[in-house]
């Protein structure tokens, strides 16, 4: 899928299209709910300590102590960072998960025994300068969800949601949350983060299972977005 998405990115310069300057960008801070709205679940059991734990610090952190946030959730999350200085990004990732090599993937890790839940990072060249070159993240958004309901294996695709936030320099960065029904391994909720820099595009990938009789943990969910809240170029040195 990342790799689709690149290509998506890639040849809209070689066949250019149309946009409209009017398009409002998605906020910075808001997350922007789609007109589809996400799948009924049964409801879940109560949260166990340590997700309510979690959810409280998140809450009391946010808007506050944003560095101190991310430290204390890594930390409790197990996440370590990942940086691939070459290629000019970074990220957190499960400490847990495997690093695998995979044709077409900058970067592949994998949840040990389960491949299925995977973070995948490709890195392609583009023409663009910069994410708004392409569209708002609305319009980046239609075309995921476009790309995924054309595959023959998906039953249905659905945005969740969609937000733009600041990176290293000031770079757009594009976020991107939606769930798809597949043939392929049921139910999935997928987290991707895009940008540009040094007319190269960088995508993440965040694939995890969120089937009806095994719904994504709160625990899960927090890190998930902190691995693709994480995502960004590379620091200088």
């Amino acid at each position: 899928m990342a790799l689709r998405i690149c290509i998506c990115f890639a040849l809209s310069h070689h066949n250019p299209l149309k946009f409209s300057n009017s398009m409002p960008r998605a906020s910075l801070v808001q997350r922007h709910t789609h007109l589809h709205p996400p799948r009924e679940t049964p409801s879940s059991p109560c949260l166990t300590k340590r997700d309510l734990g979690l959810s409280i610090v998140a809450i009391f952190l946010n808007g506050f102590l944003p560095n101190l946030q991310k430290a204390i959730l890594a930390q409790d999350l197990e996440l370590q960072r990942y940086t691939d200085s070459k290629e000019g990004f970074t990220l957190l990732r499960p400490s847990s998960w495997i690093k695998v090599e995979k044709a077409g993937a900058t970067a592949l890790f994998e949840e040990a025994n389960n491949g299925s839940n995977n973070i995948g990072v490709v890195v392609n060249p583009v023409r663009l300068t910069s994410l708004g070159e392409f569209g708002s993240p609305q319009f980046v958004a239609d075309k995921l969800i476009q790309a995924e309901r054309r595959k023959e294996s998906t039953k249905d695709a659905v945005v969740i949601g969609f937000a733009e936030r600041p990176g290293q320099g000031g770079l757009q960065v594009y976020e991107f949350e939606y769930e798809v029904d597949s043939t392929r391994g049921g139910m999935k909720r997928i987290f991707s983060a895009a940008f540009v820099a040094s007319k190269k595009l960088y995508l993440v990938n965040i694939t995890h299972s969120d089937k009806p009789e095994s719904p994504l943990s709160s625990n899960t969910r927090i890190m998930l977005e902190q691995v693709l809240h994480s995502f960004d170029a590379a620091p200088l040195t």
